[in-house]
């Protein structure tokens, strides 16, 4: 705990359009502040998708970056409101697409279930 997941799609791939060493190590200090979690527990997967949709028609596909924090329950609506708008004003600043292509970034806090738990080994 915290598990955190970072879905964005391969347009950010291609180019080095997103500091994501960057973003994690601001990402845990976030957490470690806001949520009070421990250092050493902050877990980030990164996971690409290969192809993303969007509503309207596009020249380009969009950037797409969704990042999903669980926490353990306990935290207020207060926190996990604060630690989602700074996830957001991390992404604007550790993601910079290409000309003509939008970013389109959304984050959120949610309660792990009380049956987690977890393997080191």
């Amino acid at each position: 705990m915290p598990q955190i997941t970072v879905d964005y799609t391969a347009v950010l791939e291609d180019s080095d359009a997103f500091d994501m060493d960057g973003f994690a190590r601001a990402l845990h200090e976030a957490v470690v502040e806001i949520a009070a979690a421990k250092p050493e527990a902050c877990k980030t997967l990164f996971r690409d998708a290969l192809s993303a949709y969007a509503y309207e028609p596009m020249d380009r596909q969009p950037a797409i970056v969704h990042v999903t924090i669980g926490l353990l329950a306990g935290r207020s609506e207060e926190t996990k409101a604060r630690l989602t708008e700074t996830v957001l004003e991390l992404l604007r600043r550790h993601v910079t697409p290409e000309d003509g292509v939008t970013l389109r970034a959304s984050a959120e806090v949610r309660d792990l279930d009380p049956s987690y738990r977890k393997f080191e080994g």
